[in-house]
């Protein structure tokens, strides 16, 4: 059973929300809430935990390519579970803190192209899903045509 994650510090509330608001533009995200976390997927598969207390807030995400760089940093450090060997790191603030939005916004974008089917990320990178769509249905649209060209090559073999 899921619940509604609890409240968050005012002061890193502003924070919770700008991540989850570009967690959520990514294509095909849903979001989630296990064990009381915000969770970001793409295609069942979690990109970014999202966790707000009234003292702390913590993003997690999976860092293949900046990891080690990201651990020395002072807010940052492996994520529990034995998730930590596999690349996740976990970066806590407290409302005192200054949430760094830009490289948070940065290890989003390595998360999610580490979780995301090669596809979904070479469309993003292509233009997003707009682009994916249209050479989706430029490929139907082909496929449609070659099809319609075979048959009727078929048929007039058939009438000789």
């Amino acid at each position: 059973m899921s619940h509604t994650p609890g409240p968050i510090h005012p002061k890193l509330a502003p924070a919770e929300r700008a991540l989850a608001k570009l967690a959520a533009a990514f294509p095909e995200t849903v979001e989630e809430h296990p064990w009381d976390h915000r969770a970001f997927k793409v295609r069942g598969k979690t990109f970014l935990f999202l966790t707000g207390t009234a003292e702390q807030l913590n993003v997690t995400v999976k860092l293949p390519h900046s990891g080690v760089l990201a651990l020395e940093l002072p807010f940052c450090e492996p994520t529990g579970y034995g998730l930590g060997k596999s690349g996740w790191v976990t970066a806590s603030f407290s409302p005192g803190d200054e949430v760094p939005i830009g490289v948070l916004g940065q290890w989003l974008e390595e998360s999610f192209a580490a979780i995301a089917p090669k596809r979904l990320v070479a469309a993003r990178a292509a233009g997003g899903e707009v682009a994916a769509a249209k050479k989706t249905a430029a490929k139907k649209k082909t496929a449609a045509k070659k099809k319609t060209a075979a048959k009727k090559k078929t048929a007039a073999k058939k009438k000789r």
